[in-house]
């Protein structure tokens, strides 16, 4: 088989906005198990939209946007659903940024030979395939926007908006979480940035221009998203899958008290997960637990465990059709930096 035999059905992006759920998600909420979880944290959700001093961190881990979620995420920045995102940078640069350059995610098989996969340069993840060709342009994409910026170093939000200035002008396909982001002064922060294909870039980037060379400086973004949080206040958590990024969002409670600045615990969470917290992983620890921590609130918060692409699209679509974004002023926080 040649690579066009595997790379033929684009995975398609679920479109929110062109569905109305709510009378289903209301009535799981009469339900039980993860049906009435799901109802319940639908409602915080919408609360949180309708909370007039709220601002709303989105935190996403895992592939939820390769497997056609992507879209769900632009039209949450475009709608005003969401005012800072905290994400891995495979979510952002070798998913989004990717498919704003042109190219596409295709629906695969997890029982695929991944010997023959590897001999035709196709990367699988679970049952979604990427071609590593047109990756390897996205890292050297990466490579391109680095090499014409000042050499110091950059907070991953900075660089992430640079990209977005990169797809004002190169997009292929307009539509990207990081350009819709760019246009809306939503900052993303990716607190492991090098860890997707922006690291290949940076690496490359450094190693041609050893003495003179942009860096990226994750104290500054630990910082930078502290700072949104002081100038919040009261804040709400809407987070897709664990690991770095929801720890990261949650930690701005402790470090804004470190900095000398007294602020109040995420007052909503909403976390959807297949983690399991019995082996003590941080990124996995139900939101209860992290109340011990200071960080999260109890009165507003549900873990729905659920494997995201089942349930993300039923929740945010939920929030859409219930309207309370339509009255949010729009934060704006990329402003509160100097660019």
């Amino acid at each position: 088989m040649k690579k066009k035999d595997f790379l033929k059905k684009p995975v398609r992006h679920i479109d929110i906005t062109s569905l109305d759920t709510v009378d289903l998600v209301e009535a799981m909420r009469q339900m039980s198990f993860s049906a009435r979880d799901l109802g319940e944290a639908a409602a915080i959700y919408d609360r949180m939209l309708r909370d007039r001093k709220c601002a709303i961190f989105l935190t996403i881990a895992g592939s939820s946007s390769a497997a056609g979620c992507m879209q769900i995420y632009v039209d949450m920045v475009r709608h005003n659903m969401v005012d800072a995102i905290v994400a891995t940078g495979a979510t952002i640069v070798d998913m989004d940024f990717f498919e704003a350059l042109g190219f596409r995610h295709y629906q695969g098989s997890p029982h695929a030979d991944d010997r023959v996969l590897r001999s035709l340069y196709i990367d699988r993840i679970y049952d979604t395939y990427i071609d590593e060709e047109e990756l390897q342009i996205c890292d050297r994409t990466i490579r391109e926007i680095a090499d014409t910026l000042a050499p110091r170093p950059y907070s991953s939000r900075e660089f992430i908006r640079e990209m977005g200035g990169y797809l004002m002008k190169n997009a292929q396909k307009k539509d990207s979480l990081v350009q819709a982001a760019y246009e809306n002064d939503v900052p993303i922060f990716c607190p492991a940035f090098s860890d997707s294909s922006a690291g290949f870039g940076l690496a490359l980037h450094q190693h041609e221009r050893p003495d003179r060379h942009a860096t990226i400086d994750s104290v500054k973004d630990f910082r930078e998203l502290t700072m949104i949080k002081i100038a919040a206040d009261t804040t709400g958590l809407l987070m897709v899958g664990g690991g770095v990024p929801k720890n990261f969002a949650q930690d701005t409670v402790i470090c804004a008290e470190i900095l000398g600045k007294e602020v109040p615990m995420h007052k909503y969470a909403v976390q959807i997960t297949v983690a399991d917290v019995r082996d003590g992983a941080c990124s996995s620890s139900t939101l209860k637990e992290a109340q011990s921590w200071g960080k999260v609130d109890v009165a507003f918060e549900k873990m729905v465990y659920a494997e995201a692409t089942t349930v993300l699209p039923l929740l945010v679509n939920y929030a859409y059709r219930k309207g309370g974004w339509k009255k949010r002023k729009r934060w704006k926080f990329s402003n509160i930096f100097p660019q």
